[in-house]
C-alpha cells in the first residue's frame, strides 16, 4: 500500500479528481486530494488559468507543501493531473523520501541542479498535446533522466489533453482506461 497525494488540474477539485482517488483507494492505497483552490472550481481552461494566476504559483506550491509536509515521512507517491502534475513534480523532486511520481497530462520545468536517486516516474500524455508539445517532452525526459529519475512515458494518440476526465470534451474512455491500468500497476510496484 502506498500513500498517494493527488493534485487537481486547473479546473480545481472536481468529480474527476475524486474518481481518480477512488480508483487508487480501490487498489488499496491511502489517497489525499488537497484542494489548492480552497473550494473554487473553474468551468473552462481560461477560467482555471485566471484562478491559478490570481492565487499565484508560489502560493499554490506553499499550499501543496503545507498539505504534504505532515505525510512526507511516510514516503509519498506524488501524483497530479495537468497543473497538479506540475505541482507534484516540484514536490517529488524536492522530497528525498518520495517513493514515486505519477504524472497525468502535465509536467514542469526542472532545475539544472535537480537530483534524485532512481525516483520512479510515470507520465501519461495525449499525443499530440498542445500543452505538452513533443519538443518539450523530449527535453523534459532527458532532464529528468539526467536528474536521476527512472522515467516511463506513455502517449495516447488522438486523445484530448485531460483525457481521463469524463466530465470534459477531452475525455477518451479507451485511453483513460489504458492509462489507469498502467498507472495502477506502477503505484502497486512502488
Amino acid at each position: 500500500m502506498a500513500t498517494v497525494v493527488l493534485f487537481h488540474s486547473v479546473y480545481g477539485l472536481r468529480p474527476a479528481v475524486h474518481s481518480a482517488a477512488e480508483r487508487l483507494r480501490a487498489a488499496g492505497h491511502e489517497v489525499h486530494t488537497p484542494d489548492l483552490f480552497e473550494g473554487r472550481t473553474a468551468d473552462s481552461v481560461e477560467a482555471g488559468m485566471e484562478l491559478k494566476d490570481e492565487i499565484g504559483r508560489d502560493e499554490l506550491l506553499k499550499r501543496a507543501i503545507t498539505a504534504t509536509a505532515p505525510l512526507s515521512e511516510r514516503g509519498l507517491v506524488y501524483a497530479g493531473l495537468s497543473l497538479g502534475g506540475s505541482i507534484a513534480q516540484n514536490l517529488a523532486l524536492g522530497d528525498t523520501r518520495a517513493r514515486g511520481l505519477l504524472l497525468l497530462h502535465g509536467t514542469s520545468d526542472i532545475a539544472e541542479d535537480a537530483a534524485v536517486d532512481d525516483l520512479p516516474v510515470q507520465l501519461h500524455v495525449a499525443d499530440p498535446d498542445p500543452y505538452e508539445p513533443h519538443d518539450w517532452l523530449n527535453a523534459w525526459y532527458l532532464r529528468m533522466r539526467r536528474a536521476g529519475a527512472d522515467v516511463e512515458v506513455f502517449r495516447y494518440a488522438g486523445a484530448g489533453h485531460l483525457f481521463t476526465d469524463d466530465g470534459l470534451d477531452d475525455h477518451d474512455a479507451e485511453s483513460a482506461e489504458s492509462a489507469w491500468r498502467i498507472a495502477l500497476d506502477f503505484v502497486a510496484d512502488l
